[in-house]
């Protein structure tokens, strides 16, 4: 089963799901910001994705700029901040399996399928 870590306010969120939706996949549709993802998951994601926490996150929020930019965080306060706050967590995310991506630009959906 495929999954996507979607937001629908987001366009590149969209255009992830339409993409595959145009390859004829229907996925499972997750929408973090409201069913909010806990640390054990973040860090399970993580391993599929291959990614450290810090390469996980929008720099461009402004919880991030508040309360992360230019602090020597731990990889756990990092995690425990996205489980916290999960507009910090990049998006789109497309699982398939033990893999992951984070769809930007969408055709990385591919690597996954």
């Amino acid at each position: 089963m495929i999954t996507i870590l979607h937001n629908p306010r987001c366009s590149k969120s969209r255009l992830g799901l339409q993409y595959l939706e145009e390859k004829g996949i229907t996925p499972m549709v997750v929408k973090y910001l409201d069913v909010q993802l806990n640390a054990e998951e973040i860090n399970q994601l993580l391993k599929k994705l291959n990614m450290e926490p810090k390469d996980l996150m929008r720099t461009g929020e402004d919880f991030y700029k508040k309360e992360i930019k230019g602090k020597d965080l731990t990889n756990e306060e990092l995690v425990h901040a996205m489980a916290e706050n999960p507009k910090l967590i990049e998006r789109p995310i497309v699982i398939n399996g033990d893999k992951a991506v984070v769809a930007r630009p969408t055709e990385k959906i591919d690597e996954v399928l």
